[in-house]
């Protein structure tokens, strides 16, 4: 391997690794997100609370396969972790308390951002951090699963739709931007 080709890697897998302690700690979200929810829709959306626990093991799954990759690595977790499970815990409660169409869009919302994050995240580790590219490829078809189910709830001109979408969407994104930053 020529240096040039090796350096290459070692920057491709430095990144590989940063998105992976992003998405573990964005994984850690969901799951206090679908927490909360689950907690919430007991009282304001019964219906909803069988889908809800699915979703919550996906994500907990998700978790633990960034969290294993990093392990594997030699990584800690993201410095955004701890954030990300108390934002999700706040997010899932208030939109748990507002019943079944908040509930549904708050999940497209996060996982638009979420689905579009990890199909440009395989697209740029393709070539320099294949081990990166299977963690994130297992989970991209279940996410957008999440996001589909939810749209289902909801309708982009409900109400909850229009107020949550962009508070939620540019959250999601801030805590991403921060997260590679940390």
């Amino acid at each position: 391997m020529s240096r040039q080709t090796a350096a290459r890697s070692e920057v491709g897998t430095d990144l590989g690794s940063r998105i992976l302690k992003v998405n573990h700690a964005g994984e850690h979200g969901a799951v206090s997100i679908y927490t909360a929810q689950i907690h919430m829709a007991r009282i304001t959306a019964p219906g909803m609370v069988p889908a809800l626990q699915a979703f919550r093991a996906d994500e907990q799954r998700h978790r633990a396969l960034f969290g294993s990759e990093l392990h594997r690595r030699g990584r800690p977790r993201c410095r955004s972790y701890w954030l990300c499970g108390i934002g999700g815990y706040v997010l899932g409660i208030v939109t748990g308390v507002c019943g079944a169409r908040a509930i549904a869009a708050t999940t497209v919302a996060v996982e638009s951002v979420v689905v579009r994050h990890l199909e440009h995240q395989l697209v740029t580790l393709r070539d320099v951090d294949p081990a990166a590219v299977v963690a994130i490829a297992d989970i991209v078809a279940e996410e957008q699963q999440h996001h589909d189910a939810s749209a289902s709830h909801v309708a982009e001109t409900d109400a909850w739709s229009r107020l949550l979408r962009p508070v939620v969407s540019a959250s999601t994104e801030a805590v991403i931007w921060l997260g590679m930053r940390l």
